[in-house]
């Protein structure tokens, strides 16, 4: 028993003090991806959360879906998912969780975080002021967890404020904005007039569950009682729930700070208002059975503070897709501004245009231009408040925080500041760390040198040789247009031939395209269009262009909409070759076509996106000539994503149990291996509620062993569905041979692999 008088003073609660190289301030998906980098790279880190799970607006708290520049499929970033421990999180809970429970991603990013040794983590605990050892650095964070009444005092060389509003940001007096831009200071063509607002709000959402029987609903007195203040009520449909609802908005005329707990409680007003609408206005039929499982208790914010470094990204560096000497990162959601009245606002939930490809982020971004000792990461990172409507994605904040852990683990091991790091060197040393562990920084490809493959003599069981799409799969319909992305080769006439179906005698428009920038996929650049004519019935037809691509780079075969048309396709799926179709997507506003208003800086384009799987085949085909394009050669070229071309190597279609051989003139001693296998970075992976016909991605390798140039069995593995396994003995042993054996599973994709890494 414990038993205390009463004392004339005042007691303290108990004080922890913590060291560590580096403090991370914020456990939403920035913060949770740049602790779990920097613990894999040495360093010690105290990941700090305010709340009792990990994920922000990701998490059961909140349980909005990870997204990222692969936007729903729905705009022309082709295989544009953020790479890294992004990755591994969203292929994890696709692994376990392709339902789309939020609470199942709460166990694995609790789980990823718990395991690193390198890592203390402290949840329910709020950072709430801190020491500066000088005008620009900081010496300590005092943080108060109120489930134990435990202060603690965080010290450490560097620090990392990813905690979404800035809390250590703002306290250590650096510089940051809140709202929106003029037009005249960065002369960005989207920044919002005045009477649209400067702020994006917040959210809650609610899930409802059918419960076989009829359930009663008596609103709370704060529910909001006139549905006709949600001027977008018709807009709601039985079964809606959860993200469905992004839309249910507010707080942007307010201070989306300090006013969250006031536009939490309008908030609520609004889901249970709804609720009462949807249940008791009796215009929802088969809402007699739903039940009000869950509403959220706090709201997931979009917009606060964002703090300034060295650089800010602005609107014209997305759609221009500028290049930058320090790119570390990258984005692709739509530019996506949203009416600051929100759920009361007579406008459209949103404005969303789009880029022609995915855009980079400079690592200037993320530090701090006044405190010398501070990263930032999340939502706050340095952005102009348009450039903001697209970083601010949860998928892109964790891409970025990312590039902050392993900065940090850089600046620790080598004693620098994090704008040390901007020396050309360092930051090639930074993109090259950042690559090895999957980043996927656009144009950057791993160093060869980096690369103690690139020495060796590569041997293949075999090499798939593209000279046709077989002719297996469905019909498709030309309702719409569609089309057929592959890697072609510059300077070469290409014949294509197609089985097609016409009800009657018809033409169908049939065009070569690609884009005019050699590394994007939006056919904007049209090099031959021809008019095939068809007769009734079934029939092969040959398809023979006169013109060629000036560059080696992805082309477009496109079928224009004739609904007398059918084309038939195919059952087989490759690494890097995909159908595309114009069709719509009103979730991030493609609607076939991008026409945005004069002068808001957009550009006018087709939209050309693959269909989810089951869905999508390829359309079947002849080649000629055929498709050389799954070298043995792409297994070292440092790409490990398609860019270009598909830059992986794919055996024979027969090659069920293929090999790969590295053979070295001298033994060479092996530290770890890095195999990079096809997780389809086109495929978004939302991490809750949507659902997904998988759990594991039909083109990743599942089964393989390496052995050496003893046939002694170094590696085995079986059933794995990660992007990338690396491969660590106890200890380097040495060889003049290492062998891959891969084994296939399933008979519609061959088996490939874009990239093996040695060190």
């Amino acid at each position: 028993m414990i038993k205390q008088n009463l004392t004339s003073l005042k007691r303290e609660n108990r004080i922890v003090m913590l060291e560590s190289d580096l403090i991370v301030v914020g456990g939403g998906m920035a913060g949770t991806c740049a602790a779990i980098t920097a613990a894999r790279n040495g360093i010690k880190v105290v990941l700090v959360q305010d709340r009792p799970v990990l994920g922000g607006n990701g998490s059961s708290e909140v349980r909005l879906w990870i997204l990222g520049a692969t936007s729903h499929m729905g705009n022309n970033n082709r295989w544009a998912r953020e790479g890294g421990v992004i990755d591994e999180i969203l292929v994890e809970n696709l692994y376990r969780n392709k339902e789309g429970n939020a609470i199942i991603l709460d166990t694995i990013l609790l789980e990823k975080v718990i395991k690193e040794p390198n890592i203390t983590l402290l949840l329910n605990t709020m950072v709430y002021d801190l020491e500066k050892k000088s005008e620009e650095s900081i010496s300590s964070l005092k943080a108060f967890c109120s489930q134990n009444s435990t202060e603690y005092l965080l010290t450490a060389p560097l620090y990392c404020d990813a905690s979404g509003d800035g809390i250590v940001a703002f306290k250590a007096g650096a510089s940051f904005r809140m709202g929106a831009e003029s037009k005249d200071e960065f002369g960005e063509g989207f920044a919002p007039k005045e009477g649209y607002g400067e702020l994006l709000g917040h959210t809650i959402y609610f899930y409802s569950k059918d419960t076989g029987k009829p359930v009663k609903y008596v609103a709370p007195s704060y529910a909001l009682k006139d549905i006709n203040k949600i001027p977008r009520f018709r807009n709601i449909k039985t079964g809606d729930m959860g993200c469905n609802f992004w839309w249910f908005e507010y707080g942007g005329r307010r201070d989306t700070i300090h006013d969250t707990e006031e536009i939490k409680w309008e908030l609520w007003s609004v889901v249970y208002g709804v609720w009462d609408y949807i249940k008791n206005s009796e215009k929802f039929p088969g809402s007699e059975n739903l039940s009000l499982e869950w509403v959220g208790t706090i709201p997931g914010k979009r917009e606060s503070r964002r703090f300034e470094g060295p650089y800010m990204l602005k609107q014209q560096d997305i759609v221009e897709q500028a290049h930058f000497y320090d790119a570390v990162s990258f984005g692709g959601w739509a530019i996506d501004l949203h009416p600051a009245d929100g759920v009361f606002s007579a406008l459209s939930g949103c404005n969303q245009y789009h880029s022609k490809g995915i855009y980079e982020i400079p690592y200037r971004c993320f530090i701090s231009k006044d405190i010398k000792n501070l990263f930032i990461a999340g939502r706050l990172i340095s952005a102009s408040h348009v450039a903001f409507g697209s970083t601010r994605v949860m998928a892109t904040s964790g891409h970025g925080g990312q590039v902050v852990g392993m900065a940090a683990a850089m600046c620790t091991q080598s004693g620098l500041k994090p704008a040390d790091l901007l020396v050309k060197e360092k930051m090639v040393a930074l993109q090259q760390k950042l690559n090895i562990f999957g980043q996927g920084i656009p144009h950057v490809p791993i160093e060869k040198s980096e690369n103690l493959a690139t020495k060796a003599k590569i041997e293949v069981s075999s090499t798939l040789s593209v000279d046709q799409i077989p002719f297996d799969g469905n019909w498709l319909e030309l309702n719409f247009s569609a089309g057929q992305l592959l890697p072609l080769t510059k300077d070469t006439l290409y014949t294509f031939e197609i089985m097609a179906d016409a009800k009657f005698d018809t033409i169908v428009e049939v065009e070569l395209r690609a884009s005019s920038k050699t590394y994007n996929y939006t056919p904007d650049q049209l090099i031959e269009k021809q008019k095939i004519v068809l007769k009734k019935g079934l029939q092969l037809k040959k398809i023979a262009f006169k013109n060629v691509l000036n560059e080696n780079q992805y082309g477009f075969i496109i079928f224009r909409s004739n609904p007398e048309v059918q084309i038939r396709c195919s059952e087989k799926r490759m690494t890097g070759i995909l159908s595309v179709f114009n069709k719509t997507n009103p979730a991030v506003n493609n609607y076939g076509k991008q026409l945005p208003p004069e002068g808001s800086g957009f550009d006018s384009f087709e939209f050309w996106c693959p269909e989810r799987r089951p869905k999508g085949q390829n359309i079947a085909m002849n080649i000629t000539p055929a498709l050389s394009c799954f070298s043995k050669d792409h297994l070292v070229n440092g790409y490990t994503r398609p860019y270009l071309k598909t830059n992986a190597w794919a055996a024979n279609w027969n090659d069920t149990n293929s090999t790969v051989i590295l053979t070295w003139d001298e033994a060479q001693t092996i530290n770890s291996i890095s195999l990079f296998f096809d997780t389809d970075y086109d495929h978004p992976m939302e991490s809750s509620q949507m659902g997904h016909p998988e759990d594991v991605i039909p083109f990743c390798i599942r089964n393989y062993t390496v052995t050496d140039d003893k046939g002694n069995l170094i590696f085995e593995k079986f059933g794995n569905y990660q992007t990338i396994n690396i491969l660590k003995p106890k200890s380097g042993f040495s060889t003049k041979t290492l062998r891959f054996d891969f084994e296939q599973l399933i008979a519609n994709a061959p088996i490939s692999i874009f990239e093996i890494l040695i060190d």
